[in-house]
């Protein structure tokens, strides 16, 4: 993959998504019916605990587990594999708390406000899914930017980051059209409302928006996983360790069974559930170091520019 020409985008970037309470409620309804489809999806073809009783009503959540992790470093995977754990309600990327990140990260909501939306949307979603009582768990990316916010409105939450080679991030990452400079002009939106193309998150430095937006792909997707995985790890350092485990994509592809045996044991599994195990197994070992067959000179500079620091602490170069 070579790196493409950076390019000044001749339109301008949609406009804001604002979160009035209309969009709030499309946001939430929208969650509901994609979280139905794809718990259905996830769990076809799975043996599972389908027994109902008036536990299954209640919307309080207990411990629930936030699965961080830049964007396609393994959140999608890891995730469905935690799904698996008997007494785990698992549901995938919530749309109304993915576009709520950005007020939590910029401080326009209060605590306050922030706290009941992420507790209401997350008892909803489990009370829908018939699975009140359960642990709640989710994978949500945008939460690598707040979790000091979910650590405080959640007190007895756990915490599992997976970090991932940035090289093959940024290579996965720029195969899909999420930051991408072909996308200018195309009208989709993610989950959280947030548009398609090169424009500048908010989560990019501010002083640097602009460069963000003239960046080559291969920069930006970079530059996405060395954001995401420096505030994940910046949050859940102040947190005491027995509320965070940290696991290595590579780690889980290499030795799946041992993966099995650490995410089992911070689950409460003395050993790990057959049904855990077999998900892990079904990681690609291909998807380790396609950087090297894919990135040409030029790419892997890019990518080294923007992240090259955060690979070196992290042992990837």
């Amino acid at each position: 993959m070579s790196t493409d020409t950076p390019v000044t985008p001749t339109t301008a970037p949609p406009p804001r998504l604002r979160l009035t309470p209309w969009r709030l409620a499309v946001l939430t309804a929208r969650g509901l019916v994609s979280d139905r489809r794809e718990r259905r999806e996830e769990l076809a073809g799975r043996a599972r605990d389908r027994r109902r009783s008036l536990r299954a009503l209640d919307p309080r959540l207990r411990a629930p587990v936030f699965v961080l992790g830049a964007p396609r470093s393994g959140t999608t995977f890891l995730g469905s594999c935690i799904g698996t754990l008997p007494g785990v309600s698992y549901h995938f990327e919530p749309r109304v708390t993915k576009a709520a990140a950005r007020q939590v990260f910029e401080g326009t909501w209060s605590e306050q406000r922030a706290g009941r939306l992420f507790r209401s949307a997350y008892g909803l979603l489990q009370v829908a899914a018939g699975e009140g009582g359960r642990r709640f768990v989710e994978k949500n990316p945008e939460n690598c930017f707040i979790v000091p916010f979910l650590a405080r409105t959640f007190p007895d939450a756990r915490f599992v980051q997976i970090i991932r080679d940035g090289r093959d991030v940024a290579v996965s990452h720029a195969e899909k059209p999420w930051l991408s400079a072909r996308s200018v002009g195309d009208t989709r939106r993610g989950r959280g409302g947030q548009a398609w193309g090169p424009w500048a998150r908010w989560w990019v430095e501010r002083d640097r928006a602009e460069e963000f937006t003239t960046a080559s792909d291969l920069t930006r997707t970079a530059w996405s996983w060395r954001r995401f995985t420096e505030a994940a790890m910046a949050g859940l350092a102040e947190l005491p360790a027995d509320r965070v485990l940290t696991v290595r994509y590579e780690d889980v592809v290499q030795d799946p069974v041992r993966a099995a045996e650490e995410i089992g044991a911070f689950f409460g599994h003395a050993t790990p559930p057959d049904e855990l195990r077999a998900a892990l197994l079904q990681a690609k070992p291909n998807s380790v170091g396609r950087w090297r067959t894919t990135l040409d000179a030029d790419g892997l500079a890019d990518v080294e520019r923007e992240s090259g620091a955060l690979l070196r602490q992290l042992g990837y170069a």
